[in-house]
């Protein structure tokens, strides 16, 4: 097979992830903004959002996670034109996650306590803790948000949920401007107010989205006049168990940039502020490969629901190596940039502070050196990790995240990034090899597991 059966594929692939990445990059862009605009009051203010968004980074790949068990049904049900499962899937998985959203903002929210026991700086504990209460109910419309996308992504209508993300940054945006430094009247409020801002442009995010999809011709027939309260036993566990392995595949991962947060807290406030700058900066390019991932999920999902597993392997396959351009792109942009880069993020100007603002500036280039060469593992794994859910195979990938995250990648983060050791770069080596074996094992996991179907489909044919 020749290469361009696969680059033709491009422009539709990244016609349909275009405004997937574009709406996470909105996300990522206003957390971008956030920590700048907060790192103007200095490291501990920025160590304590890093501290306060640790947990809610946790929260949300759960719940987000769990959300995406509704792309791959809704795109199945879709090319079928199986009206009655798109319905069921929709109503089923909202009902679900609005549950889940309740669930994971009590969870944060009563587990404060923790953080006096994790060893991170105290005046940092003091800022994180009343900024953490006002983020952490902000899960409860941000996973419902994530159960109507997932469903709208499903539909090939990636355009509108990238609509909501961008109106819910321009609100973010202004309000964390108003509130964080008090302009025009508004109270200064600090941290505080960015968890406001958060918490109000997520609220706006979830209602335009839904009123959105209930007068489009395509969505309206699923979405209204469901009964949310009748529900099919058999389509929650249905649900339950992609989306339970799906959350704890995305859990693994993000846990594991969480330990790097808390790890670099006992290292003290400058690292951990350095390690924000780093994993913001990393975030954004990981927001474009997420956005392939959808793109794979979806196409993946169509081809399983024509059973096409020839195209089905063709077409991911395009997707890959997509990913895998981009990724070189954006690593040699942190090679080049890494040390101009986390300028960004610190006001040198700050004399009663340009000690530690130096010392910020320093640990957070070497990171992006790391971040450099994590960027095509990182691309390969999440974009091979989407094709697999749009297969619905989410047993075997979450034992393979786990081995890649937690026994291979935090046991080299630990040992490295202690002081005496490498300190901030070791805890991101680790990092570097758990993405690295992760994108090897779930590579090989998909390769085989289409070949697998490819066969069994030809031996059917042959019997008939």
């Amino acid at each position: 097979m020749n290469l361009s059966q696969y680059t033709s594929e491009f422009n539709y692939n990244l016609k349909l992830a275009a405004p997937v990445m574009l709406g996470m990059l909105g996300h990522t862009f206003v957390s971008f903004i956030d920590n700048i605009m907060v790192g103007q009051l200095g490291t501990a203010e920025l160590a304590a959002v890093s501290l306060g968004n640790s947990f809610m980074f946790i929260a949300m790949s759960i719940g987000i996670g769990f959300s995406t068990a509704i792309t791959p049904l809704i795109a199945e049900a879709d090319s079928s034109n199986n009206l009655k499962q798109a319905r069921s899937t929709y109503k089923h998985g909202l009902f679900l996650c609005t549950t889940l959203g309740i669930l994971l903002f009590l969870l944060v929210y009563f587990s404060k306590p923790l953080m006096y026991l994790m060893k991170q700086p105290e005046e940092v504990v003091a800022l994180a803790i009343p900024y953490l209460d006002l983020v952490a109910f902000s899960l409860i419309p941000l996973i419902i948000f994530q159960a109507i996308k997932q469903f709208s992504d499903g539909m090939s209508m990636t355009r509108y949920p990238m609509y909501a993300t961008l109106l819910a940054n321009i609100v973010n945006v202004l309000l964390n401007y108003l509130l964080i430094f008090g302009k025009f009247g508004f109270p200064e409020m600090g941290i505080v107010g960015a968890a406001y801002g958060t918490l109000a442009s997520r609220i706006i995010m979830v209602i335009y989205l839904w009123v959105l999809l209930r007068f489009k011709e395509r969505s309206k027939r699923i979405v209204k006049n469901i009964q949310f309260f009748v529900l099919d036993f058999l389509m929650i566990i249905k649900i339950i168990n992609l989306g339970s392995l799906s959350a704890m595949q995305m859990f693994f991962e993000v846990a594991i940039f969480t330990a790097a947060i808390w790890l670099s807290g006992l290292l003290g406030k400058n690292p951990q502020a350095a390690n924000q700058i780093a994993l913001n900066l990393s975030s954004m390019t990981f927001m474009v490969a997420m956005g392939l991932s959808v793109a794979s999920m979806i196409r993946v999902g169509n081809q399983k629901g024509l059973q096409n597993y020839r195209e089905l392997r063709r077409i991911a396959f395009s997707i890959f190596l997509l990913g895998v351009l981009l990724a070189t792109f954006f690593a040699l942009l942190f090679f080049i940039f890494h040390k101009s880069l986390p300028n960004l993020y610190v006001d040198l100007s700050d004399t009663a502070n340009y000690v530690d603002n130096k010392e910020v500036l320093s640990i957070a280039a070497n990171l992006l050196l790391a971040a450099a060469f994590f960027q095509i593992s990182d691309s390969i794994q999440v974009v091979v990790l989407g094709a697999l859910r749009g297969l619905q195979d989410v047993k075997i990938p979450t034992v393979l995240t786990f081995i890649s995250y937690w026994v291979v990648g935090f046991p080299v983060s630990y040992y490295l990034g202690q002081e005496s050791m490498y300190g901030s770069f070791g805890i991101w080596l680790g990092l570097l090899a758990g993405l690295t074996t992760a994108s090897v094992l779930l590579f090989i996991r998909f390769n085989s597991l289409t070949l697998k179907l490819i066969k069994e489909k030809d031996e059917k044919i042959i019997v008939a």
